[in-house]
């Protein structure tokens, strides 16, 4: 199920200012972060050069925001060193996708950002 438009706005909007924020311009030849939707699921990843490979970019998952159409609320992912997704249990789901991205952004357990 795709997202409201409306929420996918926001999200957007959101993740945009982000990802621009994030990271000094100095760094943006060496490190990139995105983000894509998939359904009622927003991705973020970092992008970063390909040591052995000159020219080509790797990407890694950070997290994952799952949106609940039938609470309207968001839940929080992280995901293993496989790439495989699970609940992250320090925050709970909410209708304010700005929490947790600020979750992810301050990163109390060191899980999203290492």
């Amino acid at each position: 199920m795709a997202l409201p438009e409306l929420t996918r706005r926001q999200v957007e909007k959101a993740l945009t200012a982000y990802c621009g924020e994030r990271l000094p311009a100095y760094l943006h030849d060496k490190l990139k972060l995105g983000f894509r939707f998939r359904g009622n699921r927003v991705t973020l990843y970092e992008e970063r050069p390909a040591l052995a490979k000159p020219g080509m970019w790797i990407e890694i998952v950070v997290a994952q925001f799952r949106f609940q159409p039938q609470d309207k609320e968001w839940t929080l992912y992280w995901a293993d060193r496989n790439s495989e997704w699970h609940p992250y249990e320090e925050v709970e789901p909410s209708k304010n996708f700005e929490v947790l991205l600020k979750e992810v952004h301050e990163d109390p357990t060191g899980i999203f950002w290492g």
